[in-house]
C-alpha cells in the first residue's frame, strides 16, 4: 500500500449539517508523529460564495494583529486566501482552521487547538510576524507562509512553485485591493467628534427640592 494523503470516495454529510454532496472528502494519511494512518474528512476552503465576514472574528482578527504589528488588513488577505474565513477548513495536506496551519507550524507557536478561532488566529499571526522580521519583505513573507521558509533561504527568493507563485500574487493582490479601499474611507472629522462628544455628555447639575430630596438632571447648555 502506497503511504501518504490516499483520496476516498466524496462523504455526503460526514462535515457537519451544512456539508452538500461533494463538500468533503475521506482523506488517509500517515502521521509522521505515530506511524500510523488517519483518516481526515476534508472540506474545500474555497467551495461557494465568499463566506461573510462575522463581526466578532474580524474584531479577533483586528486585535490580534495590532497586539502584534502585523497590518491586520495584510492577516485578512492572507485569511481570505487560506480558508475564505471558514474556521474549520481542512486542506488536503492537512492544514487545519482560518489560518491554515500544518501541525507543525501549529505545535510550534503554542496552538494546541487549530479549530478554535482565538488559538489559530494568535498562532498564525506570530508567525507571520517572525516571517515578517525574517524576510523584511512581505513578498518573501508571504512565500514562506506558503512553501515554508527553508524553500525561501534555499531558493534566495520566491520558489518557484507555480502554487506558491500563484499564492503570493493573489494575497497580494487582495492586500492591495484592501489597502486601497481603506485609503477611500472617509476620515472622521475631529471637530464633528468633539461636538458630538460634547452631545453625548451634556452637563449635569444636583439640587435638593423643598423636601430635602437630592435629585440629579442633565443642564442644557
Amino acid at each position: 500500500m502506497a503511504f501518504g494523503a490516499l483520496s476516498a470516495a466524496a462523504v455526503v454529510g460526514a462535515a457537519g449539517p451544512n456539508a452538500s454532496a461533494g463538500t468533503a472528502t475521506s482523506i488517509v494519511r500517515l502521521d509522521a508523529r505515530t506511524g500510523r494512518l488517519v483518516r481526515t474528512v476534508v472540506r474545500p476552503a474555497h467551495a461557494g460564495a465568499t463566506r461573510p465576514k462575522d463581526p466578532a472574528v474580524r474584531s479577533l482578527i483586528d486585535e490580534t494583529a495590532k497586539r502584534h504589528e502585523v497590518d491586520p488588513l495584510l492577516v485578512h488577505s492572507v485569511i481570505e486566501v487560506e480558508s475564505n474565513f471558514n474556521a474549520f477548513a481542512v486542506s488536503p495536506k492537512g492544514a487545519e482552521g482560518l489560518m491554515q496551519l500544518i501541525p507543525s507550524t501549529a505545535r510550534r507557536f503554542g496552538v494546541r487547538n487549530s479549530f478554535n478561532s482565538r488559538e489559530n488566529v494568535s498562532g498564525g499571526v506570530r508567525y507571520l510576524r517572525h516571517l515578517l522580521d525574517l524576510f523584511k519583505d512581505d513578498r518573501l513573507a508571504l512565500a514562506a507562509y506558503n512553501a515554508g521558509e527553508r524553500a525561501v533561504l534555499r531558493h534566495g527568493g520566491v520558489p518557484p512553485y507555480l502554487e506558491t507563485q500563484n499564492y503570493v500574487r493573489l494575497v497580494s493582490a487582495r492586500y492591495d485591493a484592501a489597502r486601497r479601499a481603506a485609503a477611500l474611507e472617509p476620515k472622521p472629522d475631529p471637530a464633528t467628534e468633539t461636538a458630538a462628544a460634547g452631545e453625548a455628555y451634556a452637563p449635569l447639575e444636583f439640587f435638593i427640592d423643598a423636601r430635602g430630596t437630592w435629585h440629579l438632571r442633565t443642564r442644557t447648555p
